[in-house]
Formats: structure tokens, sequence, C-alpha cells
């Protein structure tokens, strides 16, 4: 493994970074408050994918067994 190449390339990621989003005309205490916005909602929406996604999947995937014809256990158990 490059080290030196990995971490020019991390640099390059970084600064590519900065010049999309302007960031390097702020001054340091600018920098710390918008990175910190940024760490904030992306950690928000991390914590709400894994709350509310899986029981979007599951819904959905009962939503197409039900289409295809597959009955809930608890309706089979009475049917029989």
């Amino acid at each position: 493994v490059d080290i030196k190449g990995m971490t020019s390339y991390l640099y390059w990621l970084y600064y590519q970074y900065e010049l999309i989003t302007c960031s390097y005309l702020m001054e340091p205490w600018e920098k710390v408050l918008f990175y910190s916005l940024h760490v904030a909602t992306l950690a928000t929406l991390a914590y709400a994918a894994c709350l509310f996604v899986p029981a979007r999947i599951s819904g959905t995937l009962s939503f197409f067994l039900h289409l295809l014809g597959n009955q809930p256990e608890n309706t089979v158990s009475v049917m029989e």
C-alpha cells in the first residue's frame, strides 16, 4: 500500500471539496461552524436512514408478497 500516494490523494479530495464549497475563502472559525453543520446534518440523515429505511423495505416487501398471492401466517393458520 502506497501511504504517500494515498495521503496525497486524500489531500487532493479535500482540496476539491474546499474548491467546490468555496470554503477556502472562509476564516477558521467559519470553517469550524460550516463543517460542524455538515457533520450534524450527515449524522441526522444516517440516523434517520437506519431508523426508517428497514421498516419501509419490510412494508414494501410485504405489499408485493401480498400482490403475488402469499397470505400472512396468521390468516393461513385460521383457514386450516
